[in-house]
């Protein structure tokens, strides 16, 4: 029987579910079984009505550290329609984050590199701590942050985005937050403190407004302006619709 221990944790309490990356001895480096755990995650916070924000974390010092080597290995002996599927399957991950209707969040510490950064970028929102660092240094073996870039295009822009890549040196969580990739960053002596007041705020917020917020926004990547007016104005009467926005116009009237 396998002691290897549960590659991805699961846990809700006080509205937040918590996704914990679970190889710290490997610096919680992605592999099959955390590819798969992830998806089965998301998927049961999604389904869970006690989870109205999800949290994507890592054990121990390192948030991910990018593809293991046994996931490299694949990748040199795989044909390509191997390496197709092995790809696609972050690429599936990637869709079903976007399209999650509750909203997740990065809580970085230490290392996300590689495809651990772009696992952080594609969550909705990154908090780091003040000594995390973020890179892409795949170019230094001569590999590209192909699918990553999709989201980083659209986190950054094209020249800083390019230049990141190009050169493969990891920035700062200081850095990262004057960019426009990290939302929020928090001393490391106050990090879980000020996380978890941030996350509060988030889990007390409208569920609903939330979803449609997140599906509206990432409908909008390309469309045109009229379109993109036309889809807010669709998403408006609907929010008008919801028992949340009903509650709180009437709470709002009272006052």
């Amino acid at each position: 029987m396998s002691t290897e221990p549960t590659a991805v944790l699961y846990d809700v309490a006080a509205g937040v579910a918590t996704v914990t990356l679970n190889r710290p001895d490997k610096r919680n480096a992605l592999n099959d079984a955390i590819m798969s755990g992830l998806a089965a995650a998301v998927r049961t916070a999604e389904a869970d009505d006690a989870a109205r924000v999800i949290v994507l974390t890592g054990a121990g010092k390192d948030f991910c550290a990018g593809a293991d080597l046994s996931a490299l290995e694949k990748i040199a002996k795989n044909d390509v329609l191997e390496n197709l599927d092995d790809a696609e399957s972050l690429m599936n991950l990637f869709v079903q984050m976007r399209r999650c209707p509750k909203p997740i969040v990065a809580a970085v510490r230490g290392r996300a590199l590689a495809g651990g950064c772009g696992l952080a970028s594609a969550c909705d929102i990154i908090v780091a701590e003040d000594t995390a660092q973020f890179g892409y240094p795949e170019v230094k073996i001569g590999f590209v942050p192909a699918m990553v870039m999709a989201i980083l295009r659209r986190n950054l822009s094209e020249k800083r985005a390019f230049e990141w890549m190009a050169v493969g040196d990891p920035i700062s969580a200081t850095t990262a937050e004057a960019w426009g990739f990290v939302s929020r960053v928090f001393p490391g002596g106050e990090f879980e403190a000020k996380f978890a007041e941030y996350v509060k705020t988030l889990a007390s917020r409208s569920a609903s407004a939330m979803y449609l917020m997140k599906r509206l926004l990432y409908h909008m990547d390309g469309l045109g302006f009229e379109n993109a007016l036309r889809s807010g104005a669709d998403i408006n009467v609907v929010s008008r619709m919801t028992p949340d926005c009903q509650a709180g116009i009437a709470r709002f009237l009272q006052k």
